[in-house]
Formats: structure tokens, sequence, C-alpha cells
């Protein structure tokens, strides 16, 4: 059961009716505090008493996440609302090799208007003996690219002991296709009060990728962006299968916002741009791309980088598009 209060200070009240042991977790969400009950004691006519807001019963795999909890949602990325008429483009390195790397591509996506940078600083790679990432090192590179450029952080976080380290350098903590239901991660990071982006996994349903969107959001996060960014089929001309039709799925039935990642959804460059328009036109509230002034000497993920004069084609024809679809960059 879900209930809403209607005033924060309404909690006292709520637990003199209900026992410590039915409340699976209680948070803030948008000044509002929500308690999620469950098991036994749990008065029948809750939903009568002056101090709730209202009550819902849970539903299937996820709750928090339907569109009957909430109509509409956005989330905050730095100074930008995922969510709105804004269509958000966040680029950046696949990893962070160093400070001459970033700060080139940091003043050209400055120049071509991109929102936000993303950045690998922990790899998690296939074999153990590919590139790993910088590290804490990689961290402070993008910190001071936040600094300089205003961008805000994307980074992705492999492990619950990673969070503390991570939590003043970056503004988005991004959990990859591989750790979409690595759920000692999703508590953790339920419980950081920081915006995370949640990629689905290569193998996941789309019922499945919203379930593990909901172990954040009941364990205490409503700053939630889902990514979709490709499942494995049998189709080999192109590294995954951008699963569009997973989009359109969502954003009928969850308010959380939805990004496309047609970098990884391809896994090649010459295909990022019309996905991204694509990605557009069916609904997405955004992109995030990989983008690399030289790719060849990229050490990860380099046939799927853009170049800048890709960034700027990218770009360019969103601003035509965008419009056209009720949006702006």
């Amino acid at each position: 059961m879900i209930v809403v209060l209607r005033r924060p200070e309404d909690e006292a009240e709520l637990r003199k009716w209900v026992p410590p042991e039915a409340v699976f977790s209680h948070f803030h969400d948008n000044g509002q505090q929500v308690f999620i009950l469950r098991g036994e004691g749990i008065p029948e006519r809750l939903a009568d008493q002056p101090w709730v807001e209202r009550v819902l019963q849970l539903q299937g795999k996820y709750s928090l996440a339907r569109k009957s909890y909430k109509a509409a949602g956005s989330v905050d990325l730095g100074p930008y609302r995922l969510g709105g008429e804004r269509f958000m483009v966040i680029a950046g390195p696949c990893a962070v090799q160093g400070r001459k790397q970033l700060a080139g591509l940091c003043e050209v996506l400055a120049e071509v208007g991109v929102h936000a940078l993303r950045g690998g600083a922990y790899k998690p790679r296939t074999s153990p003996y590919d590139f790993q990432g910088m590290g804490e090192e990689a961290l402070l590179l993008m910190a001071s690219a936040r600094a300089q450029y205003g961008f805000p952080v994307v980074s992705e976080v492999m492990d619950p002991r990673q969070i503390d380290a991570m939590f003043p350098w970056v503004d988005c903590f991004q959990v990859g296709a591989r750790n979409m239901q690595n759920f000692a991660l999703l508590k953790a990071l339920g419980q950081s009060g920081k915006t995370v982006m949640l990629k689905r996994g290569p193998a996941a349903t789309v019922e499945e990728f919203l379930a593990a969107a909901e172990y954040l959001y009941s364990h205490g996060n409503p700053s939630i962006i889902l990514c979709e960014r490709g499942i494995r089929t049998f189709e080999t001309s192109t590294r995954n299968t951008l699963d569009l039709n997973a989009v359109a799925v969502l954003k009928q039935e969850t308010h959380l916002p939805v990004l496309v990642d047609p970098s990884h959804g391809t896994g090649r460059r010459d295909l990022v741009i019309p996905l991204s328009r694509a990605a557009a036109a069916v609904g997405a509230d955004g992109i995030i791309v990989e983008a690399d002034l030289y790719p060849e000497l990229a050490a990860s993920d380099g046939p799927q980088a853009l170049t800048a004069p890709l960034l700027q084609t990218l770009m360019s024809e969103l601003r035509v598009l965008l419009p056209a679809l009720g949006r702006c960059l």
C-alpha cells in the first residue's frame, strides 16, 4: 500500500495507526511524505483519515513508477529539468583518459550547446585486461569541467562502495546495463538522494526495467531517469538493436523521463544521428551520446563516438526537428 500524507508533519499520526514492522519505506516525493506499507496490521480505514492525501494499492512488480501514482513527472539534472519541453543532450567520452582529451572536447560541447557531460571514471569491461578507467582522477577532471562550463556530470557507478567517493563530483549516477538488476547497488542508490540514470539491461523486458526502477524509488529516490540503450537480438549489423518500441511503451506506462542512447544502441557513429532523430520523434526526453575529438585513440568504444563535426551536425538537425515536435533544446 502506498500512503501519501497531506503534510510532512502528519507522519506522527500515521505511526500511531501503523505498527513499525508494516513500514517498508518512507521518503519525500515532490514535497510530500510517502509511506510504503505491507504485511499485517494495516488499518482498513486508513484512507478515511483527514491527514491522508490518498492511498493506492501496490500493483504488480512496480507501482511508484506507474502513471496511476503520478500522471506526469520531471527530474532535475543540474540547472535543467527533464520531462518538459526541453530535449536534453548529454555527451562525452566513453572513458575519461586525461586532461587534454577532456578539455578539448568540453570546449566543443559548450560551443554546440550540449547540456551535460557524460564520462566514465570506472569502466565495466568484458575482459579484465581492458582499460578499466582512471577512477578518482577522472572524477576530478570532470568536476573541473563542471566548474568551468557549468555541465552537470553523469558518470557510471559500479559498486555501492563507490557512491561516497563519487558523490561530491557527479550530478547523476549512471547505472550501466550490466548492473540494471544489481539490487544491492539499486538499494544503496535509492538511499543516496542523488539523481540516477538507469540503463536497460540487454536482455531485460520493459516490465523488468521498470521493476528495477521501483527498487530505486521504493528505497527513497524519486529522481530517476530511464535510458533505453539497445537490447541483444539475432541482428549482427549493429552492436545492439535499439528498441524504440520500448520508448513509446515507457512514455505510456511511466511518469519517469526517458532518454535514448543511440551510441550503444547501434555501435556505429554513422547511425547515431538518424537514431537520435528517431528517438526525438518517438517521444524520448533526450539522448546520451558518446563523443571524442580523436575516437581512433579512444581506449573504449571509439567506433561509436561522434567527432566534433558530427556533433555539430547532430545539434543543428535537432534544432530544426524539435520545434515540429513541440520541443526545444
